[in-house]
């Protein structure tokens, strides 16, 4: 599973000419859902977009509060091309997950954001439709996030590093 998160002063989602999401402060989280993806790989990406720091905290910190410390809104979109691999120029979308079972693994994914966040602060667009984002960027800040593949045990180096250091009681 893949996110691209931004965050952002305000973003919406227009489907047909008409508005059908909009959130203010916040991160707007373009996800794309691999064949591989499992819950573990749902339950980590979602631990990961509501607790990553990307906002200041009272005293002008950088990088030191989350989305749901700040009670901010959350903006995800479904986006199949973040599985993309380039054959030659033409984008492939082999890994993705096909429509038919993304969608449910998706709405299992929102469903896992308002059961752990604030249900009300958790906005979507329409899964499968063609979609205008618009995104008002804050910094501007992206961060990519990638779920560990499967077997691996973290994707951060400095992280099992830490791990390895710990005493073992």
């Amino acid at each position: 599973m893949k996110a691209v998160v931004q965050r952002v002063t305000r973003a919406s989602v227009t489907v047909g000419g008409e508005q059908i999401s909009a959130i203010g402060r916040g991160i707007c989280v373009l996800l794309g859902i691999s064949l591989e993806d499992t819950q573990k790989e749902l339950e980590h990406m979602v631990r990961k977009i509501l607790n990553l720091r990307v906002f200041e905290d009272e005293s002008g910190k950088h990088w030191s509060k989350s989305v749901m410390d700040k009670q901010y809104e959350v903006l995800c979109i479904s986006q199949f091309t973040l599985q993309c691999v380039l054959k030659g120029n033409k984008p492939d979308f082999h890994l993705a997950m096909p429509a038919e079972q993304a969608e449910g693994f998706y709405n299992s994914f929102l469903e896992q954001l308002r059961k752990t966040y604030r249900p009300e602060l958790i906005k979507d667009g329409k899964f499968g439709a063609y979609m205008q984002v618009h995104i008002q960027n804050d910094g501007p800040v992206t961060i990519e996030l990638e779920s560990p593949a499967p077997g691996a045990a973290t994707s951060d180096p400095k992280q099992e590093m830490e791990m390895e250091e710990e005493p073992i009681s």
